[in-house]
């Protein structure tokens, strides 16, 4: 599915449109995105109608992507990590996880600890794991027979004013959403150039310069510097 997947433009698709109960079994998927103690900061604004579209298409330099696609999805992330946190330590203390509330009560007390961070530690703690859900959302997307595209190209304070969003939340990226016209270009054209796994992969040491070795070399020259 991930050598499969491609991303999808304006012109690629359909005129079709994405249903409620499509949706809600795309994010039923999406909600079992990974996220450090589980704490889940992501949210989903889902657009379909196309005056909403086109408002959102003029804070995204007017890319008609936007527009075009069944539905555009704001990803934002909660820049608050203890939102969710006395739901999710509960969860696991119910679960038999931890193994007493004291144990649940530290953790709790841990993660409102980081309320008091610098504000651009959360966002980039809440860009990590929402940029996860971006991902899980593309995938689930593509399995399910949807094109999507990811992108960064917006304005986010023109977003937040125009959405109403709020500033305890981070726009992370917009995903577009749609079923892929047959043939589309982007899907059966040639794949784009894509780094080699021996260039952007090392092992055991790291030095971009250098194409990485793979592994069963690495370890053979670790065990000959052993011998030395």
């Amino acid at each position: 599915m991930k050598r499969s997947r491609a991303g999808g433009r304006s012109h690629d698709y359909t005129d079709e449109e994405l249903d409620d109960d499509t949706l809600e079994e795309l994010f039923d998927r999406v909600k079992y995105t990974p996220s450090g103690y589980n704490l889940q900061p992501w949210e989903f604004l889902v657009l379909r109608d196309e005056e909403n579209k086109q408002r959102l298409r003029e804070q995204a330099y007017d890319q008609e992507h936007v527009t075009d696609a069944a539905a555009t999805v704001m990803v934002l992330g909660n820049t608050d990590p203890a939102a969710h946190a006395d739901r999710v330590f509960e969860d696991w203390l119910d679960k038999g996880y931890l193994p007493d509330e004291e144990t649940r009560d530290g953790l709790i007390d841990q993660v409102e600890g980081w309320r008091e961070r610098q504000p651009a530690e959360n966002r980039v703690w809440t860009a990590r794991s929402t940029a996860l859900a971006g991902m899980t959302l593309m995938y689930a997307a593509w399995e399910m027979g949807i094109a999507s595209g990811a992108m960064e190209g917006f304005d986010k304070e023109g977003v937040r004013e125009e959405f109403d969003i709020g500033e305890g939340y981070e726009p992370v990226m917009l995903v577009t959403l749609g079923y892929p016209e047959e043939d589309a270009d982007d899907i059966e054209g040639p794949r784009r150039l894509r780094r080699p796994v021996g260039e952007m992969t090392h092992f055991e040491t790291f030095d971009p310069d250098s194409e990485g070795e793979p592994a069963e070399k690495a370890m053979q020259a670790e065990a000959s510097a052993d011998d030395d």
